[in-house]
């Protein structure tokens, strides 16, 4: 789909795998094994590469800045827990899609739990408002609710999110991607920051994915990378059709973006047992979804109903200048509680200052118009004349057949001096 941006642990992981290749190997060749009762592998060993890939320094606090935490308040010191049970919860959980574990997914698993705490719970929150979205749509399609946690990772669920590639939203389209699966992108609206619309996009692109490879765990690789370098990886891991055996030729970045995925979605499961502050109070209120054909701009909302601009725009963050653009139906997320205030008072909504926020552009332009032999010129049905050297008030005003008076009050002329170059307005006689 693109090499996606991942806000939330690519920043702190991802960045760190490119500037090691140049010097360390292992990153060329690290195949990452599922730790299990039956494993070969020395778990010493996997964990010494496991360091390499991702015992990165810190820096969620820059990399998550913007996450709102001042609910949460929790200094609980999270112990880490031996293997067996981060794998025995992982298997608890009702999935569909095959979540294992290995000492990579462990690391990042802390990540969350240990050394995010408060992005986590704000994560929590946020998800109380977005997962029942995403898993209605997700159901319509007929597709596994568990990924309802990728845009967790690729978004850390801010539907305003954009990445330095150009990726957008919730599940961060790019806009040739974002377009062919039927998002609006103009001026006036970008659907990739519609929850709605973007997750029906989504649900489109991850079931042609399936189409494509009927496993999971690639299509997760192919929403992060493409389908061409998923294709390209099975090809050079002789045909192998499995996310740990065609690891080591998969880009950099999606080599974590699986672990990453099966992290976020154990700690979004498990967070209370590690000791997070539960998430508190619903950072978004219950709302309704009222679809509009009018032309209408955020404010005259706000300024008819008991709701604020800030709140309308983090409810309708698609509309990117405020306005609805009207002409077919759009969709205006309200709280519950004044939805049906907007549908009442619609006339006068929309007939507030709707000169100044909705009708403020001209619809069209006349050209000048010569209006005779007067030398005057007409443009959108005003006359006007440029004085000339030796042109008087009253000589002109003889031309244009006005008074001398009424062409001083026209123009705010306090005498009857004038100079060549200047242009006077005409009033209609």
């Amino acid at each position: 789909m693109k090499q996606i941006f991942i806000i939330f642990f690519a920043t702190c992981s991802l960045l760190a795998i490119a500037q090691d290749s140049l010097s360390n190997p292992i990153l060329d060749s690290i195949v990452v094994a599922t730790i299990d009762s039956t494993s070969h592998i020395d778990s010493h060993d996997i964990c010494s590469k496991a360091d390499t890939l991702i015992d990165l320094p810190i820096f969620f606090d820059e990399a998550l800045a913007w996450l709102d935490t001042t609910e949460c308040n929790s200094d609980t010191l999270i112990t880490e827990l031996p293997d067996s049970v981060y794998k025995t919860r992982l298997q608890a959980l009702p999935f569909v899609i095959e979540v294992p574990y290995n000492e990579v997914v462990r690391r990042y698993i802390l990540r969350y739990v240990k050394h995010s705490p408060r992005q986590l719970a704000s994560l929590q929150r946020k998800a109380e408002y977005y997962f029942p979205i995403f898993e209605d749509i997700l159901g319509k399609h007929e597709l596994p609710f568990e990924l309802c946690y990728l845009p967790v990772i690729e978004s850390a669920l801010n539907p305003q999110a954009r990445s330095h590639m150009g990726a957008v939203g919730l599940w961060q389209f790019m806009p040739a991607t974002g377009k062919k699966y039927g998002l609006e992108i103009n001026s006036l609206i970008d659907e990739r920051m519609d929850p709605i619309r973007s997750t029906e996009a989504a649900c489109r692109f991850l079931k042609a994915l399936y189409g494509i490879f009927g496993d999971w765990n690639l299509v997760i690789a192919a929403y992060n990378c493409g389908p061409g370098n998923v294709n390209k990886a099975i090809h050079r891991a002789g045909g192998k059709r499995d996310f740990w055996s065609i690891y080591p030729f998969l880009p950099k970045e999606t080599r974590g973006y699986l672990p990453i995925f099966i992290a976020a979605s154990y700690a979004m499961n498990y967070a209370d047992v590690h000791g997070i502050c539960p998430a508190t109070d619903l950072l978004y209120p219950v709302t309704d979804t009222i679809v509009t054909a009018e032309r209408q701009h955020l404010k005259q909302i706000a300024a008819n109903l008991d709701i604020t601009i800030e709140e309308l725009r983090r409810l309708n963050p698609q509309y990117a200048r405020d306005i609805i653009p009207g002409g077919k139906e759009y969709a205006l997320c309200l709280p519950i509680a004044i939805s049906g205030a907007y549908i009442d008072q619609q006339d006068s909504i929309l007939a507030y200052q709707a000169k100044e926020l909705i009708h403020n552009r001209r619809a069209e332009i006349d050209l000048m118009q010569r209006t005779g032999l007067n030398g005057g010129y007409s443009v959108n049905g005003v006359t006007y004349y440029k004085i000339k050297e030796g042109d008087t008030l009253g000589g002109i005003a003889a031309k244009f057949h006005v008074s001398v008076k009424r062409l001083k009050s026209f123009n705010g002329l306090t005498s009857d001096m004038i100079r060549a170059g200047k242009t006077l307005k005409i009033p209609n006689v």
